[in-house]
C-alpha cells in the first residue's frame, strides 16, 4: 500500500529544500569573500563595514567555537535566517555542519509556517500578520545598530596596515 505525501509534507519538503538552496548561496558568497579578502575590505572602507580586521579575526574564531548553534538558532530568527550563512562562509566552516545546523533550523521553522497554516486554515494570513511586524522589528534593530556603528566608528589601524 502506497502513502501519499499530505499537501503539508510537500510544503514542508519544498519550503525545506528551497531554503537550504538560498543558504547555500549565501554561504559560498561567504566563502568567496573570505576572512582575508574581507579584512582588506575592512581597511580601506571600514567605517562603511563597521568592522576592524581585528574585529573580523574575533568574529571568525567565535565563529569557529559556536558557528553551529549560531546558524541553527538563525535560521529560527526571520532576517537573519538568510544572511547568518555569510559569516559562516568566512570563518570558513565545514559544509557538512554548516548543512546539518541549517537543515535542522530550516525545517523547524519550515515546519512551523506550514503546521501553522494547517491549522489556521483559512485564517492563514494571520501568521504573515506575526511574522511581518516581528521581522519588520528585526530588520529596524539591525537598521539602527548599523547607523550606530557608522556613527561611533573610530578607526583601530591604519589604512597601510
Amino acid at each position: 500500500m502506497e502513502e501519499k505525501l499530505s499537501g503539508r509534507s510537500l510544503a514542508l519538503i519544498a519550503g525545506a529544500i528551497g531554503s537550504l538552496l538560498g543558504a547555500l548561496l549565501w554561504y559560498y558568497i561567504g566563502v568567496w569573500v573570505g576572512a582575508d579578502r574581507l579584512k582588506q575590505w575592512s581597511r580601506k572602507h571600514g567605517r562603511w563595514l563597521t568592522i576592524t580586521p581585528d574585529e573580523i579575526d574575533r568574529s571568525s574564531a567565535w565563529f569557529q567555537k559556536h558557528g553551529g548553534k549560531a546558524v541553527l538558532l538563525g535560521r529560527l530568527v526571520p532576517a537573519v535566517r538568510t544572511f547568518i550563512s555569510v559569516p559562516a562562509g568566512v570563518s570558513g566552516m565545514r559544509l557538512g555542519p554548516f548543512l546539518t545546523y541549517s537543515a535542522i533550523g530550516t525545517s523547524v521553522w519550515t515546519g512551523f509556517l506550514a503546521t501553522a497554516g494547517y491549522l489556521l486554515e483559512s485564517q492563514y494570513t494571520a501568521v504573515a500578520d506575526w511574522v511581518g511586524p516581528v521581522s519588520n522589528v528585526i530588520i529596524a534593530g539591525i537598521v539602527l545598530w548599523y547607523v550606530y556603528r557608522v556613527i561611533t566608528f573610530r578607526r583601530k589601524v591604519s589604512k597601510d596596515a
